[in-house]
């Protein structure tokens, strides 16, 4: 696990949250060892092992760490039980609801926890560089806003995510982004060649104050360069590995 869950005792009280990787798990191989992804290709009873795991750290069973059927869109919805059945294709959530500790999985892409800890609303969006050019960052927040929360009391965590001197892309991709807005190009560095560098975490923070958050704290992992801490799907492609494991990140309101 590289970051145990957590509460401010300030304005974050009511609110634990955690960042997981690698540690702390039962998985082997290239899944080794907290592999949370149950869309992987991990034994099924280790996945579920290491989920129970990862949900005991916050005093709850495996049913109540929840997540959706993430589908790099820009869709958020709202959860108040765990789901009964197949899972929402979405990729954020959005509770008030104590004790159900919603979660998101990546390997590469930007996990986000919110929290308007004074409106007891909590959040957790999957930005890939899709879901966060196409607007999951200010949907989840509009989510969260719609069951109480204030944009000026939403204080927000950038998990670990891939960073910019890790990110290589090519210029389509670079054309994309500065196609929609020009002044995206502040989030591209030059690589070799027609190559670019991509800051996806800062993007991810400019969508955060683009949609009225200001308190934004960014953890400075990268998941493909820290190894043996953290999953990273670009790494196993470049690792020809055949497979990954995922980083869970996880978002609850204490019930206490």
């Amino acid at each position: 696990m590289s970051t145990p869950p957590s509460s401010r005792a300030n304005v974050l009280a009511s609110v634990k949250h955690g960042f997981f990787g690698r540690e702390g798990g039962v998985s082997k191989g290239i899944y080794a060892s907290l592999n949370a992804g149950t869309g992987s290709n991990d034994d099924p009873a280790n996945v579920l092992e290491n989920r129970a795991r990862i949900a005991a750290t916050f005093s709850v069973d495996r049913d109540h760490l929840c997540g959706v059927h993430q589908v790099h869109s820009p869709t958020a919805v709202f959860i108040d039980a765990p789901w009964q059945g197949e899972r929402p294709r979405a990729d954020a959530l959005v509770t008030t609801t104590p004790n159900l500790a919603i979660s998101i999985l990546t390997a590469d892409c930007t996990p986000i926890l919110f929290a308007d800890a004074n409106a007891k609303v909590i959040g957790a969006a999957h930005a890939g560089w899709r879901g966060a050019i196409g607007g999951v960052i200010e949907n989840t927040v509009g989510m969260m806003e719609k069951h109480g929360a204030s944009r000026a009391n939403v204080a927000a965590a950038i998990g670990p995510t891939i960073h910019q001197s890790s990110y290589e892309v090519g210029p389509e991709f670079e054309a994309e982004f500065t196609t929609a807005d020009p002044s995206f190009a502040r989030f591209f560095v030059p690589g070799a060649g027609d190559r670019f560098h991509f800051d996806l975490p800062g993007f991810c923070a400019s969508r955060l104050e683009a949609a009225g958050v200001t308190q934004i704290e960014t953890l400075p992992l990268d998941t493909y360069a820290e190894s043996t801490r953290l999953h990273s799907h670009r790494r196993s492609v470049h690792e020809k590995a055949g497979d990954y494991g995922r980083n869970c990140s996880v978002i609850m309101l204490s019930g206490d």
